[in-house]
């Protein structure tokens, strides 16, 4: 018999927990007969102690195996699904699922809503008028079977037990544990049962995990765990100090989809869906170009099917924001920085965002951005136009983006990419 008290201790000590003990506390916890403020001083220790291999694949199982897991080898197609760590523009997932579906394959991506300065899959895709995230298992299986790409929001009986522990964790100062934070996304994407996997892992100023380093040891380790289940997986390390896309926000961010699925659309968003859809493709057995489909329509035709199958117009136009401002170049030069963290933040004081769960989105707020880092700008020059339906909004916004840019003589672009790990 475990007591609560018995394995926090034990983690505070510094020493390694048993599966049966993981196991036990998570199942207690989520059947309500560990308190909150028992997980929460165990989150602590592992916060301060961490977890090895063997603890992070129990913990990351037993919150698993806390619901059901979907299965989808019946549908007689691959399957493959992505995960963003969250970052400001990216809306890759948006021209990505459809794009990959257009290839034969079955896309089950389940997504989730912004919180703070990251933008949501759900939040952008409802600006589309009539599109419906909220879906029944059964339309699910349904359209991947007939169109091969959905995005919809995850159902509660997905691995619930992370759905509280994040919650706990999210109150307590232990969301940046890397061991919390690959069990926390593994165990949902395993629970969605796809054959391949491919998870964008950002790091720099805008991106969860700040620190390359940090962000690679995560990406090293959701990878270990995936390949554990047998699913495979491939982590892409990608930089996040600049916003994706010339867009941030929600109808807007759809409009770049669209202008991306078009065969345009932005370099940085083009060479990051393609590089994605690359490893989704791969991992599904298919030897294929995805550009070409971009180019030839065939992306195209299967958003129109997604959002027609999810009960949105394809040809409805995308509302568009009453208020607008104008930011301008404070100097000629080069600007060299544009700071992901801050314009997400003011993407968010727009209304783009929320403060908390549940709180309702403007579809039409955001920033629309003129200029990127590496470009050569002159004084006077638009270099955003920010856009909100509450105009008594668009001053905090601006306070922000002025310590967001800089400006010298010279600049040259990173890679967005920084390296693939498999």
């Amino acid at each position: 018999m475990f007591t609560a008290v018995d394995i926090i201790t034990t983690k505070r000590n510094g020493h390694a927990l048993t599966s049966e003990q993981i196991t036990w506390m998570v199942n207690a916890y989520t059947a309500g007969e560990v308190s909150d403020e028992q997980f929460a001083a165990l989150a602590m220790a592992i916060y301060f102690q961490g977890l090895n291999d063997n603890e992070i694949f129990a913990l990351t199982t037993a919150m698993l195996n806390s619901g059901v897991t979907l299965n989808f080898s019946d549908l007689g197609k691959p399957t493959a699904d992505k995960h963003s760590t969250g970052g400001v523009g990216d809306k890759i997932t948006l021209p990505l699922t459809p794009l990959v579906a257009s290839f034969g394959v079955a896309v089950p991506q389940l997504s989730g809503r912004g919180l703070g300065h990251t933008g949501g899959t759900l939040d952008k895709l409802e600006s589309i008028p009539g599109f419906t995230v909220d879906l029944t298992e059964a339309h699910i299986r349904n359209q991947l079977r007939t169109v091969g790409g959905v995005i919809c929001a995850a159902t509660g009986q997905l691995a619930p037990a992370d759905k509280k522990i994040y919650a706990l964790r999210d109150v307590t100062a232990t969301v940046d544990s890397m061991p919390l934070i690959a069990s926390s996304i593994m165990s949902k994407k395993l629970a969605e049962g796809t054959d391949t996997l491919v998870l964008d892992v950002k790091t720099g100023t805008g991106a969860f995990m700040q620190d390359q380093d940090a962000a690679r040891q995560l990406a090293e380790k959701m990878v270990w765990l995936g390949k554990e289940y047998g699913v495979a997986t491939t982590a892409v390390l990608t930089r996040m100090d600049t916003p994706l896309g010339s867009t941030v926000g929600n109808a807007i961010e759809v409009e770049e989809t669209l202008e991306v699925l078009a065969g345009g659309g932005p370099d940085d968003v083009v060479e990051l869906t393609l590089t994605l859809a690359q490893h989704m493709l791969a991992g599904a057995g298919i030897d294929a170009d995805p550009a070409e489909h971009l180019a030839n329509g065939k992306a195209m035709d299967a958003w129109r099917a997604m959002v027609a199958a999810q009960f949105g117009d394809p040809d409805a136009p995308l509302p568009t924001a009453p208020h607008e401002h104008t930011v301008v170049a404070p100097e000629t030069g080069v600007l060299t920085r544009m700071d992901a963290r801050a314009v997400g933040e003011a993407a968010w004081r727009l209304g783009a965002g929320r403060q908390f769960q549940g709180q309702p989105v403007q579809a039409t707020a955001g920033i629309r951005l003129h200029a990127k880092p590496g470009d050569r700008i002159t004084t006077g020059q638009p270099l955003m136009t920010l856009y909100t339906e509450t105009e008594d909004r668009i001053p905090a916004a601006q306070e922000l983006l002025e310590s967001a840019l800089e400006v010298a003589e010279t600049f040259r672009t990173p890679d967005l990419i920084i390296d693939v790990i498999d």
